[in-house]
């Protein structure tokens, strides 16, 4: 079963999944004594936040709740050894990770150091030179060329066995705060500082790697550095760790240090992104800052990253922030690229996608599978080939666990690592075949189905006339979110369309307006611009959104932004007399072979006789209906002819002992004012009754035929029930149309 692929219709791309609902009057009262509107406080309720107390600790993190940072392991240890290594006048070698969280965490130990008068280095890996981890080669250098005797590594260090052990052997300690999987056996390093440590049961155990060295910075300095916490911010919000607890006090006060931040690189990253200071926030870190810094890491030397975070020299930070933007750019045009030609080796009739070529930049491929992952929705595997070699990314919908599929055929690989949705490995290319085969196995043996649609977690149900901008305001209080935590959702129904426009680049988003009762709201759907005649006739639409602000000619005012949407029964659309494209991917009715099954399907061409229709209609449940209604001959306008027409052609052609219908049959048309199209109908009930006879194109009056009704004409009955059926196809409500089609009624 290959992945699902959607029709052009409204179709949920989520199973909705709606939270329990909470109740507790006491609780609820605490909440709005506190500022909460009953919404914020319910969806606290429903996500554990139950007592005073915890309310309290939530709405107002407090610095002074942050865990000691001695209750992590070997931290005494690391302390004593750095101070006395700052004592000495050592060199001491800060070794981080080419990604934003690797940046802020060197820098942050940077500054700590030197603001305990060490003399200090940082070196950050190069991702294609050095790859990830402690690098012997590099640890060497340091040691030999640079006279380095103590090493700290930041964002890294449980894994680098190797060059820790080869650190050691030097006469090197090497000091390791991390915060990645710990592997079995640990490395022989002087201290490793580590939330999951056995040895120590520290109180939170998902700091990120700027959080463990933020927590070292803290013991060293012996009190919570504040100055340090915008950095702090920025690499927890960009390695997507658990945003609850000590992480949540650390974003939210990192945020207010960002916002009115000293630092001159990070001043010119925020004015290069057109973001005001005091509209910074956990989104525009996650999705402007933190893929600009982890831009450089994925392209280029990571390095001049930290000068930007540490450094003193506005010149330089403009620069180096200008050359930040521009890898941000490159690195969306590499990615596009990628993605383009990845998409067209995608083979449908497999049910895992392997997509591989020489040439693509390993540093963007996890970012092309998770594009290519949301739209396939199937395990999603992209390498780059160099040198008979194959290294890149996995990622994967939540039905497929990667890490259980792939992790007892180590022998394929040459490195493999990951998790349940994402995993990095090198292998030969010649057992990429192979990989296609056990992963396909997988989930053949397992009984995967790929159509299955993942679950989005709807928090509550809103009510578009008690929606106001205080509600948002009241959400906004619960902020920041992120994992765990994550920015809410709300489900709205029963409201109208009143409106719906194309926007942005090649019209490919969408603007709605909604109305209930004396509520009205604009909408805007993102990637949906294609749907925008489904959007503007949907009945029963039903929306999963959340909320923003829009500022326009100094006005603010709330806006809803979709996350997802579905309807609710069969989905009706008249596209009749509009010169609007049909829509790609569905059928016509006229090209809709017997026994061939689709969701839905457009009525082009209505057919003479609407059994076939009719049929088919009774025999498949579509989903959805585009009735176009295309009429060869409009028949519904003209009638099916009055007594006096009749009595007027016959009396007509009686005058005349011969007439050539072939040449003057417009002429005589005009000349009764009645339609060509109804006129040949006359003359064909005229011929069956006997009342002209037609040979050769010349028509003539049979002066001695009997006396008959035309309504005892079949042709006259079938031409009756075209009429009435047109009138319905051309003029009736499309629900009209689609009940008469699933009726006994002739």
């Amino acid at each position: 079963m290959t992945g699902r692929k959607d029709k052009q219709m409204i179709t949920s791309k989520y199973e909705w999944q709606f939270a329990a609902p909470f109740s507790d009057d006491t609780f609820l009262a605490q909440a709005k004594k506190r500022g909460l509107e009953a919404s914020a406080a319910k969806l606290l309720g429903e996500r554990g936040i139950q007592t005073e107390e915890a309310l309290d600790r939530f709405l107002e993190p407090r610095l002074e709740d942050l865990h000691d940072p001695y209750l992590l392991h070997d931290m005494d240890k690391a302390v004593d050894r750095i101070r006395q290594a700052i004592e000495d006048y050592e060199q001491i070698l800060v070794y981080g990770d080419y990604d934003a969280d690797g940046m802020t965490a060197a820098s942050i130990m940077k500054e700590t150091l030197e603001q305990m008068g060490a003399e200090v280095a940082v070196y950050l890996p190069n991702r294609f030179t050095d790859g990830y981890g402690p690098n012997a080669s590099v640890y060497k250098y340091f040691i030999e060329q640079q006279g380095i005797s103590l090493i700290i590594t930041v964002d890294n260090g449980v894994a680098g066995h190797e060059a820790i052990d080869l650190a050691q052997s030097m006469g090197v300690d090497v000091i390791v705060t991390d915060h990645h999987a710990m592997p079995e056996v640990l490395p022989d390093a002087y201290a490793v500082i580590h939330p999951e440590h056995p040895n120590a049961d520290y109180p939170f155990k998902h700091l990120a790697g700027c959080g463990v060295a933020f927590k070292l910075a803290t013991a060293l300095l012996e009190e919570v550095p504040l100055d340090f916490l915008d950095l702090v911010a920025i690499g927890t919000i960009a390695d997507m760790v658990s945003l609850t607890d000590e992480n949540r006090i650390l974003v939210k006060y990192g945020l207010g240090v960002l916002r009115q931040t000293q630092r001159i690189g990070l001043q010119e990253m925020l004015k290069l992104a057109s973001i005001a200071p005091q509209d910074v926030n956990e989104e525009t870190v996650g999705f402007q800052i933190a893929p600009r810094l982890n831009a450089l890491g994925r392209l280029d030397d990571p390095n001049p990253a930290v000068e930007l975070l540490t450094g003193f020299d506005d010149e330089e930070a403009l620069e180096i922030a200008l050359m930040i933007q521009a890898k941000n750019e490159e690195r969306k045009e590499i990615v596009q690229s990628i993605y383009d030609e990845a998409k067209a080796m995608v083979d449908p009739s497999l049910p895992v996608q392997i997509l591989a070529k020489e040439g693509w930049n390993p540093g963007v491929l996890g970012i092309v599978a998770g594009r290519l992952l949301e739209e396939l929705h199937q395990p999603i595997i992209v390498l780059t080939i160099d040198q008979g070699k194959a290294k890149g990314s996995a990622r994967s919908p939540e039905s497929v666990h990667i890490f259980e599929a792939l992790d007892p055929h180590r022998d394929l690989f040459i490195a493999f690592g990951g998790h349940a949705g994402a995993a990095g490995m090198t292998l030969e290319v010649d057992k990429l075949p192979h990989l296609t085969e056990i992963f396909s196995d997988y989930i053949r043996e397992k009984g995967i189905d790929l159509t299955a649609k993942s679950t989005l977690f709807v928090d509550e149900e809103l009510d578009l006339e008690e929606l106001t901008l205080d509600t948002l305001k009241s959400f906004d209080r619960l902020a920041p979110f992120g994992m765990d935590h994550k920015k809410p959702v709300f489900y709205i129904r029963d409201f109208q369309v009143e409106s719906s426009r194309n926007m942005g680049a090649g019209n490919s988003h969408l603007k709605l307006k909604i109305q209930k009762g004396d509520a009205r709201f604009d909408v805007v759907a993102f990637g949906q611009g294609h749907l925008e005649l489904e959007y503007s006739q949907a009945k029963n639409l039903e929306l999963v959104v959340s909320l923003s602000v829009n500022q326009w000619n100094g006005q603010t005012t709330l806006q809803l932004m979709v996350v997802d949407a579905r309807v609710e029964g069969v989905q009706l659309y008249n596209i009749r007399g509009k010169n609007a494209p049909l829509p790609q991917a569905v059928p016509l009715f006229s090209q809709l072979e017997e026994g061939e099954d689709s969701p839905a399907i457009v009525i082009d061409r209505i057919p003479d006789d609407l059994a076939d229709l009719k049929a088919l209609f009774q025999e498949q449940n579509f989903q959805a209906v585009y009735f176009k209604n295309h009429l060869d001959k409009a028949y519904y306008l003209t009638g099916y002819g009055s007594r006096d027409q009749y009595a007027k052609l016959y009396k007509t052609l009686y005058q005349f002992p011969e007439f050539d219908i072939r040449h003057k049959l417009s002429q005589l048309s005009d000349y009764l004012k009645i339609p060509q199209v109804l006129l040949i109908k006359m003359i064909q009930i005229f011929q069956e009754l006997g009342f002209v006879q037609i040979k050769n194109g010349i028509m003539t009056v049979n002066k001695d035929a009997e006396k008959k009704e035309i309504a005892s004409s079949s042709i006259y009955q079938d031409l009756v029930q075209t009429v009435k059926d047109q009138e319905l196809m051309a003029l009736g409500s499309v629900q009209e149309i689609y009940d008469y089609l699933l009726s006994d009624e002739k």
